[in-house]
C-alpha cells in the first residue's frame, strides 16, 4: 500500500480512505431513527442464523472450539443482545426530561443521546465472534459508523466476519480490516471519536494513549486474575461443578474465567475431590478420554501453549500437587483440564492471569486473609463467591472491588443484558451490554431551554447592593 502523512505519522492509504468514507457518512447515519437502525440489525441477525454452521466450522478450524460452545458462548449472547436492542432502542433514543431546581424556574431541561461519530472496535481472539459483534451492535444501535479489526490469531473466523459484515453493511457504514500488530498501530493513529478495545492491559494502555492524543473517549475491556472464594458454608458439589464449567470453558481462555480458588481449609480436600469428579463427568474419566473429548478446545497458538505449560511446570517444580489433569501435547496444543493444589501466593501460577485450563486451589483460614490477597492483586474483572452465609458475602462485596461479581455461580453476569459488563482499574475502563452499551457509544447531551420568564437577570451586573443581597439570599437556601 502507498502511504500518506497523518499528524506526522504514517498510515496506509487504503486504511485512511476507509476511515474517510466512514467519517463522510457519519452525520447521515447519525440522523437515522430507530426503525432504520433496527433494520440493519435485523438483517445482521438473519445472516447470523443462516450462517451459524459456517461460523462453527471457522471456530473449530481456528482452535477446535466445540459446536455447543459456539452456540452457547458466541451465537446466543449476540442473539440475546439483538433482541434486547430490538425491544428497547426506541425508548433509549427518546430525549429524557430531568427536573429543574427552583432557582432555574422558567427553564426546562432534558438529556438527548447523540452518536459519538466514527467508532473503532478492536476485538480479541478468544471469543472472536461474540466480542466483535456485541460492541458492534451497540455502536450501530447508537447511530455510529464503525471500523472493526478482528484478531489475526483466528484467521478462519476473521474471514467469516469479513464476509458477514460485507453482506450486511455498506463499507461506508461498517468496515472490517484484517491484519496484525502493524495494522493495529496504524489504526491507533487515526482520529476516531471512540476507541473500544478488548484484550490485555499492555495493549490497553497503548489504546488509551492513542485516544488521549485525539481527545477521544475510550472503553477498555481487559482482564486480571479473577478469584473464587469457597467458604465453609458453601454447597461443595454445585460450587465445584460450576467452577469447573466456568474455568475450562473455551479451554480456560476466557477473560472472566475463574483464575484461582480460595477454599476454606476445613473444606479443601472435599472440594478438590468434587472438582476432580466434575472434570471426569465433563470430559472423561481417563486422560485418553479427555484428550479425545470433542467438548474441550485447544490453546489458540504455540505461544499460548508454551506460556501456560511453563506456568504449570514451574508451579509443580515449586511444590504444587496435580490433583487431576497435567497432560500436554505440543503438536495439538493440548493442555488437559488441570486442577492443582498446595499452591501458595508466590507460586508461578499466581504471578499473572493464567488464561488456560489450569486451576490453582489455595487454602485459607479467615476471610481477612482472602481480602488482603484480592486487594493486593488489583481489581479483577470478575469475582466469584460461593457461600450460604450472607454476612460473609456482604463482607467480601464491601471489602473488595471488581468489575462484576456472581454469588454461587460464575460467568453468568455476562449473559444478562440488563447488567453492565466492564472492568475497573487494571481490569478495564467503561462498560457495555444493553442500555449501558447504547450509552457507551452515545454522547449524553444536556439541553436547557429558557422560557419567557427568568430569574437569571437578578444576577446580571452591575452588582449593586440589591443584587448582592439576592445572591446571598439564594446561597442561604442551601446552607
Amino acid at each position: 500500500m502507498r502511504v500518506v502523512k497523518l499528524e506526522e505519522e504514517l498510515v496506509p492509504r487504503g486504511l485512511r480512505e476507509a476511515f474517510d468514507r466512514l467519517r463522510a457518512r457519519r452525520w447521515e447515519v447519525a440522523r437515522r431513527g430507530a426503525s432504520e437502525r433496527l433494520a440493519r440489525l435485523e438483517k445482521l441477525k438473519a445472516l447470523i442464523l443462516e450462517r451459524r454452521q459456517a461460523l462453527a466450522d471457522a471456530l473449530h478450524a481456528d482452535f477446535r472450539k466445540p459446536r455447543a460452545e459456539v452456540e452457547a458462548t458466541e451465537v446466543l449472547p449476540v442473539l440475546m443482545e439483538l433482541e434486547h436492542v430490538r425491544k428497547h432502542l426506541k425508548g433509549w433514543m427518546k430525549p429524557r426530561k430531568v427536573a429543574t431546581p427552583l432557582l432555574l424556574s422558567g427553564t426546562s431541561s432534558h438529556l438527548r443521546y447523540e452518536p459519538r461519530g466514527v467508532v473503532l472496535v478492536l476485538a480479541p481472539w478468544n471469543y472472536p465472534f461474540n466480542l466483535l459483534m456485541l460492541p458492534l451492535v451497540g455502536a450501530v444501535a447508537a447511530g455510529n459508523t464503525v471500523m472493526c479489526k478482528p484478531s489475526e490469531k483466528t484467521p478462519h473466523t476473521s474471514a467469516f466476519l469479513a464476509a458477514l459484515l460485507r453482506d450486511v453493511f455498506p463499507e461506508d457504514e461498517v468496515a472490517l480490516v484484517e491484519g496484525g500488530a502493524e495494522l493495529g498501530e496504524a489504526l491507533l493513529r487515526l482520529p476516531f471519536d471512540h476507541f473500544f478495545f478488548t484484550g490485555g492491559p499492555r495493549v490497553g494502555r497503548r489504546v488509551m494513549e492513542a485516544a488521549a492524543k485525539h481527545l477521544a473517549s475510550v472503553t477498555l475491556e481487559l482482564g486480571g486474575k479473577s478469584p473464587v472464594v469457597v467458604d465453609a458454608t458453601a454447597d461443595l458439589e454445585s460450587a465445584a461443578e460450576r467452577v469447573a464449567w466456568g474455568k475450562f470453558l473455551n479451554g480456560g481462555q476466557t477473560c472472566i474465567a475463574p483464575d484461582h480458588v480460595w477454599v476454606h481449609a476445613s473444606r479443601e480436600e472435599a472440594f478438590l475431590s468434587a472438582l476432580k469428579s466434575a472434570v471426569e463427568r465433563f470430559y472423561g474419566r481417563t486422560e485418553e478420554a479427555r484428550r479425545a473429548s470433542p467438548d474441550f478446545c485447544r490453546m489458540v497458538d504455540d505461544g499460548a501453549f508454551a506460556r501456560v505449560r511453563g506456568m504449570l511446570d514451574g508451579a509443580v517444580a515449586a511444590g504444587a500437587r496435580v490433583v487431576t489433569g497435567g497432560g500436554v501435547d505440543a503438536e495439538t496444543r493440548y493442555i488437559a483440564p488441570t486442577v492443582v493444589a498446595d499452591v501458595t501466593p508466590d507460586s508461578p501460577l499466581m504471578e499473572e492471569e493464567i488464561f488456560g485450563p489450569v486451576l490453582p486451589v489455595l487454602r485459607y483460614e479467615s476471610l481477612d486473609q482472602v481480602v488482603t490477597h484480592v486487594r493486593a492483586g488489583g481489581k479483577p474483572l470478575a469475582f466469584y463467591v460461593f457461600s450460604q452465609d450472607e454476612t460473609a458475602v456482604e463482607l467480601l462485596l464491601r471489602e473488595t472491588s471488581a468489575g462484576g461479581t456472581c454469588v454461587n455461580t460464575v460467568v453468568l453476569h455476562n449473559a444478562n443484558p440488563h447488567l453492565p459488563f466492564g472492568g475497573v482499574g487494571p481490569s478495564g475502563l467503561g462498560a457495555y451490554h444493553g442500555e449501558t452499551g447504547f450509552k457507551t457509544f452515545s454522547h449524553e447531551r444536556a439541553v436547557l431551554r429558557q422560557g419567557r420568564a427568568s430569574l437569571a437577570h437578578v444576577f446580571f451586573p452591575p452588582f449593586t447592593g440589591k443584587a448582592m443581597k439576592l445572591v446571598r439570599l439564594a446561597s442561604r437556601l442551601f446552607e
